[in-house]
């Protein structure tokens, strides 16, 4: 049975914990929660806060990075997502997650498109974080598309073929450039995105991810996307788990946990 992000921490914090000989009660009173909110936190029950992931992994001392990836410093076994290769992937999109993406694409296109910095990869990135960072902030999927982890960061593996049909419905245009020296595959819009399958929320926080990170270049928002939690967590070639935003460390994270319940 396949175990979730939260389940797979609770288990780390555990092992961790009984490899040291150390009680939850004395865990729990170093981190200023109570025993039981650690306990909940082990089962899987709850979820921490970016704050309270950085506690732990200072109160073991090991860096945040080596907590989530277990290597020489602790030996933690994980259990693994299921390994897919790439081009033995099924597409199966739901109609309404077409229409979604579509207009999303349209709408980043129609923004910031026309910037010499923003080619394919440049548009992975701004799906996986607007996808990603909306999931953080609002527990609810945006466009929900499903990404892999390759060596130049996420990657939707629904891009292809949704692209592929816009193409044949004269909804947009790819063209092969180049940006300074490099090969490029930038889009070009031939309609103007259909703003009544956004919400007036989704449009502003959309703008707010372009305003954030648009302007980098492919090699900069490549590099920026392989210090998210997300990708970190995530073995090559594999399903980036969604619920792992919420052990997301700063700059990274979106959502403010200090108010919330503890």
């Amino acid at each position: 049975m396949d175990i979730n992000f939260g389940q797979k921490v609770g288990q780390r914090i555990k092992e961790l914990r009984e490899q040291n000989g150390i009680s939850q009660e004395r865990v729990a009173r170093a981190l200023g929660m109570h025993r039981v909110a650690l306990s909940q936190v082990e089962n899987g029950e709850r979820k921490l806060s970016a704050e309270e992931l950085s506690g732990i992994a200072k109160f073991f001392h090991i860096g945040t990075d080596a907590f989530l990836n277990p290597g020489a410093e602790v030996k933690v076994a994980f259990e693994k997502k299921i390994r897919v290769e790439r081009q033995e992937i099924r597409i199966s999109v739901p109609q309404k997650k077409l229409g979604k993406f579509k207009e999303v694409l349209l709408y980043i296109l129609n923004k910031v498109g026309s910037r010499p910095n923003v080619g394919e990869t440049v548009l992975y990135k701004l799906l996986y974080f607007i996808d990603f960072d909306f999931y953080e902030k609002y527990e609810e999927q945006l466009i929900g598309a499903t990404y892999l982890r390759l060596p130049h960061g996420p990657a939707p593996v629904e891009f292809a073929e949704i692209v592929k049909d816009m193409e044949a419905n004269k909804e947009l245009e790819k063209i092969n450039s180049k940006f300074f020296q490099y090969p490029q595959k930038k889009y070009l819009p031939l309609r103007e995105p259909d703003l009544q399958r956004l919400s007036a929320r989704e449009a502003d926080f959309i703008d707010e991810v372009l305003a954030r990170l648009s302007h980098m270049k492919a090699v900069e928002i490549s590099d920026y996307s392989h210090r998210d939690v997300p990708w970190m967590t995530t073995e090559d070639g594999e399903i980036i788990d969604y619920e792992s935003v919420f052990y997301r460390t700063p700059p990274y994270s979106v959502r403010s946990y200090s108010e919330e319940v503890q």
